[in-house]
C-alpha cells in the first residue's frame, strides 16, 4: 500500500498538469429543477463559439438547492455559477457569497438592464449594485373562464376590486350555490401578500423584527381577502373541496384562479379541446385608487457568480450567452419558463398566443417582496435565541458563525438574520409601478 502512494501522487500531478496544459477553462454551473436538466442542451453552441471553455452542469432538485448552496458556501466549495431563485439573491449577498456583477454589466455589449423588465431586474440589485442577471421570470395572473364571466355580463376581465367582487356576486347568483367564483387555496401565501403589496403595505415593521400585519394597509388587504371566504365566493376547505384544479376548472366548479404563467402550458395540456376559447388570463385587478393593471409579484430565477470562482471572466461569458434572446427563446421552448429578456417575448408570446401575451402587462407592474435581510442584534445564547426570535434557519446561524461577513457582524455585535419566513425589506418605496 505504501509503495502505491508515490505512484498515485505522480498520477495526480500528471492529471493536474494535463488539465492546465490543454488550455481549457472548465466552468461548473449548478442548475435547479427542470431548468438544470435542460440547460446542458444549450451548451454545444457555447462550446462551438468558445472552444477553450467547457461548462459542466450539475442538476439539483429545488427541494435540496437552498441547503446545498449554503453548505457549499460554508465548505468553500461553491461552483463558478448557479441558478438562484431571485428571492434568494439578497440572502446570499448578505453572507458574502456572490460576486458583484456591476463592473461586468457596465462593460458588457450584450447584457443591458434596459433589455429586462424593470421589476425583475430590481430583484437582482442591492442598492446600486447588481448580483444576478435575470434568467427567466414569473408573476401572478388571473386565470378565468371567459364563458362564465361573459354569461354574467363581463365580456372583459374585471379591472378593479369593485368589479371583481361584483363579478363574483353575479356568478354566485347565477350558479345557485353549485360553483365558486374563485379558488384561493388557503395553503398558499402569495394571494394575501399580493393583495397587501397592492395596498402599498410594508411586510415588516420599521426595525425589521416583526411583521407589519397590524398596519392599516395590510389590514385593508387582509379584510378584503377574508371577505371573499365569508361571502362564500371562495371555498374555505379548498384542499378537500377542490381535488383537481384542472378538471374542476373545466367542470366550472370555480371560474377564477390566481396562479403563475408557468401554468399556462399545464392548462393547455390538461384541459380538453372543447375548452378552446373558453378560458384565458388577465392581469390582476387594481385596488381603489390604483390604476389597472394591479401590481403583481416579481418572481423567477437568476444567474449568479460566486466570489470564490477563479474563472470569473469565462463564467461571465456563460452568463452573457444564456442571456441572449435567442438562447432564452430556446430555453422557453425546452422548459416553458418565461424569458427575462424583453426582446425574446416578440417570439415567445406569438408562439404561446393570447394567454402568454397577457403576461407582459403584469411584468411591467411587478413588486419585489424585499430587498435585503435586516440586521438584528443577536441575543445570547446566540444560535438558539436568534433562531427562535427572528426565524433564522439553523443553517443561516451556522453560516453567520463562519462567513467573513458574519465574523465582522459578530465583532460589531450584530448579525444578518432572516425575519419571519422570508427575507423582506421593512420599507417599500414606490417608484413608478415598481415596489422596493
Amino acid at each position: 500500500m505504501r509503495a502505491a502512494l508515490p505512484v498515485l501522487g505522480v498520477l495526480l500531478l500528471l492529471s493536474c498538469s494535463a488539465a492546465r496544459e490543454d488550455g481549457i477553462e472548465r466552468i461548473e454551473l449548478w442548475g435547479l429543477g427542470r431548468e438544470g436538466e435542460v440547460v446542458a442542451q444549450l451548451m454545444p453552441e457555447f462550446h462551438r463559439r468558445h472552444p477553450n471553455i467547457r461548462v459542466s452542469v450539475q442538476q439539483i432538485p429545488w427541494t435540496a438547492a437552498h441547503e446545498k448552496l449554503l453548505t457549499a458556501h460554508v465548505g468553500e466549495s461553491t461552483p463558478d455559477l448557479a441558478q438562484l431563485g431571485n428571492t434568494w439573491v439578497p440572502e446570499f449577498d448578505t453572507i458574502d457569497a456572490l460576486e458583484n456583477l456591476t463592473p461586468y454589466v457596465q462593460r458588457s455589449s450584450s447584457v443591458d438592464p434596459a433589455d429586462f423588465f424593470p421589476g425583475i431586474w430590481a430583484t437582482n440589485t442591492i442598492g446600486e449594485d447588481v448580483y444576478g442577471i435575470p434568467w427567466y421570470v414569473d408573476t401572478r395572473l388571473l386565470f378565468y373562464r371567459t364563458d362564465i364571466l361573459a354569461s354574467v355580463g363581463y365580456s372583459e376581465p374585471p379591472r378593479t376590486w369593485e368589479e371583481w367582487v361584483d363579478a363574483m356576486r353575479r356568478i354566485d347568483e347565477a350558479g345557485g350555490g353549485n360553483r365558486f367564483p374563485i379558488l384561493l387555496p388557503t395553503n398558499e401565501w402569495s394571494q394575501p401578500i399580493l393583495l397587501a403589496l397592492q395596498q402599498k403595505s410594508t411586510l415588516l415593521n420599521e426595525d425589521g423584527t416583526r411583521g407589519a400585519f397590524r398596519g392599516p394597509e395590510f389590514r385593508r388587504a387582509f379584510e378584503f381577502y377574508v371577505s371573499l371566504f365569508r361571502q362564500g365566493h371562495a371555498p374555505v376547505l379548498s384542499n378537500s373541496q377542490v381535488a383537481n384544479v384542472y378538471q374542476q376548472f373545466e367542470a366550472g366548479d370555480f371560474a377564477m384562479y390566481i396562479t403563475g404563467p408557468w401554468n399556462i402550458g399545464e392548462f393547455r395540456r390538461r384541459l380538453s379541446p372543447s375548452m378552446e376559447g373558453k378560458w384565458t388570463t388577465a392581469p390582476m385587478p387594481a385596488p381603489p385608487g390604483e390604476t389597472y393593471p394591479g401590481t403583481s409579484l416579481a418572481g423567477g430565477a437568476s444567474l449568479v457568480m460566486f466570489k470564490r470562482s477563479q474563472k470569473k471572466d469565462a463564467a461571465w461569458k456563460v452568463i452573457e450567452y444564456l442571456s441572449e434572446p435567442a438562447q432564452q427563446i430556446r430555453f422557453y421552448e425546452l422548459t416553458g419558463s418565461l424569458p427575462a429578456a424583453k426582446e425574446a417575448w416578440t417570439v415567445t408570446a406569438g408562439v404561446a398566443g393570447e394567454c402568454l401575451a397577457m403576461t407582459t402587462a403584469p411584468l411591467g407592474r411587478t413588486c419585489r417582496t424585499g430587498a435585503r435581510p435586516r440586521r438584528v442584534s443577536i441575543m445570547r445564547p446566540a444560535a438558539a435565541r436568534t433562531s427562535r426570535s427572528y426565524g433564522c434557519s439553523s443553517s443561516a446561524v451556522r453560516l453567520l458563525r463562519r462567513s467573513p461577513r458574519g465574523a465582522s457582524l459578530r465583532r460589531s455585535g450584530r448579525a444578518a438574520c432572516r425575519p419571519g419566513a422570508s427575507w423582506q425589506s421593512s420599507r417599500n418605496t414606490r417608484v413608478g409601478a415598481l415596489c422596493w
